[in-house]
């Protein structure tokens, strides 16, 4: 059975977020609830729902509300920072822009943009631009600043497998307490195969729940959770989105306010972002 280890993926939208308010709470166990027997289903019609939900998405604008948290695994404490709102931009295969705006007085945040493997981002009230690798390792003890927009991406795009390349296994399992069918998706390395993402569709209804991602040593890079699937138009796209941490080290909460789908007037243009004259340049690698 294919196998991987937990690893703490990457961030920094914690840059923006010193000063708002925040909360703490036990983290609570999750509960069971009784077996029932699963719908009955085919690995092909699976890879068809993920097709439904990727086909015609080519771009898309998105007003969303942010809640992000960070925890510690150790003393079960959750430390839940002050919703904001959220303005998102995605063009097909991997261009994305997300800015943070105040939720009391509308200033931004944080805006920051990835094109394939680096990402930049304006953090304007600590004077600081900040450019970097998606995948450059953690550089902070604040799991949240370990963030990274790739991870953001890589939730919010469901990918069909590639039938050229990758081999897929479909097995029941149990994801949260809960029964679910996992699409596993391996990539031919060589003369062998290793799991590149795991996609969990619920078993009485065969909605998407989730997906992990995991790298060539087969650990985790992302790890997301979906529901409240709505139709927009031939494109299928979840209300609410959650990108977690392994072990629970961060989450970042996501709900769509409003998704316009394939827009004509987003172009190229609106993924450029320049350092600020003054401002402070970071490094991440």
């Amino acid at each position: 059975m294919l196998k991987a280890n937990l690893l703490a993926t990457t961030g920094v939208i914690a840059l923006a977020l010193a000063g708002c308010q925040v909360q703490t709470r036990e983290a609570a166990a999750p509960g069971t609830g009784p077996y029932r027997p699963p719908r009955s289903t085919t690995k092909d019609d699976l890879i068809q729902r993920i097709h439904k939900a990727s086909d015609s998405l080519d771009s898309f604008t998105m007003r969303a509300n942010l809640t992000p948290s960070s925890g510690n695994p150790d003393t079960g404490i959750i430390t839940r920072y002050a919703t904001i709102g959220a303005y998102i931009l995605y063009q097909h295969p991997d261009r994305l822009r997300v800015t943070g705006q105040d939720p009391v007085i509308s200033s931004t945040l944080f805006d920051m943009v990835s094109t394939g493997r680096q990402f930049r981002m304006s953090v304007p009230r600590r004077n600081r631009f900040v450019i970097g690798n998606n995948d450059a390792p953690p550089s902070s003890g604040n799991p949240l600043e370990n963030l990274r927009p790739g991870a953001i991406l890589a939730a919010l795009i469901l990918n069909p497998p590639d039938p050229e390349s990758e081999i897929t296994l479909l097995e029941e399992s149990v994801k949260e307490g809960k029964p679910v069918y996992a699409l596993l998706i391996a990539r031919a390395n060589g003369n062998r195969y290793r799991l590149v993402r795991s996609v969990y569709f619920d078993a009485y209804t065969l909605d998407i729940v989730g997906q992990r991602t995991f790298d060539s040593s087969g650990r985790i890079v992302g790890d997301a959770t979906y529901s409240n699937w709505k139709d927009y138009g031939r494109t299928q796209f979840p209300s609410n989105i959650n990108i977690k941490g392994p072990q629970d080290t961060y989450e970042v909460a996501l709900a769509v306010v409003s998704l316009k789908v394939n827009p004509s007037d987003l172009t190229a243009q609106k993924f450029a972002l320049e350092q600020p004259a003054g401002s402070e340049l970071q490094k991440v690698e």
